[in-house]
């Protein structure tokens, strides 16, 4: 990927190479548009450094890079799991938007297992997969944004575009690769 200014909340360039490792449930181009909208919308500007993403591990350590996209590069040759979006997530000062997909949370299940003894106290949970599109804003203000967005959500069926991996250096993520799922 090329060097520059962040693009869309991720830093471009070689950065930090012991960096922490976030990987993430790539979304198709339609639900990041629409997911990544309402975000810009609803959450605080200035802390919005990132586009709409799904988290699926937040802090693996730097040495595993290859080891770890070896297993997503592996997960990845299968077809894209299905999900569906049909509720809010409440998240007490904050709003999300569901996702329901078995299949990505048996993913999930399968990488944790292949770095057992490395995970975060976070990363060893189960996922509740979602999406964030608002967040650090009062309660009162969460249940306002809920009250708005609940009526208007209608379900949005989709399929996993891939698993990206990106290192975090403390502000926007910079990328390392995206791993598409076999179409």
């Amino acid at each position: 990927m090329s060097e520059g200014a962040p693009v869309d909340g991720i830093s471009k360039g070689p950065g930090n190479p012991r960096a922490p490792l976030i990987v993430t449930a790539e979304l198709p181009a339609d639900v990041l548009a629409w997911a990544d909208g309402l975000r810009r919308q609803h959450f605080p500007p200035e802390r919005n450094q990132l586009r709409a993403h799904v988290t699926l591990f937040h802090a693996l350590p730097h040495f595993v890079e290859a080891e770890l996209s070896e297993a997503l590069a592996k997960l990845a040759r299968e077809g894209p799991p299905p999900a569906r979006i049909d509720h809010l997530l409440k998240l007490g000062g904050g709003t999300a938007l569901a996702i329901e997909c078995p299949r990505m949370v048996e993913l999930h299940c399968d990488i944790a297992e292949r770095m057992h003894g490395l995970l975060t106290q976070q990363d060893q949970q189960r996922p509740r997969l979602h999406i964030t599109i608002q967040n650090k804003v009062t309660p009162a203000t969460a249940r306002a944004l809920q009250a708005e967005l609940a009526p208007q959500l209608h379900p949005v069926a989709f399929r996993f575009h891939g698993f990206g991996l990106y290192a975090y250096e403390g502000g926007p993520w910079r990328p390392i690769r995206v791993f598409p799922f076999r179409r």
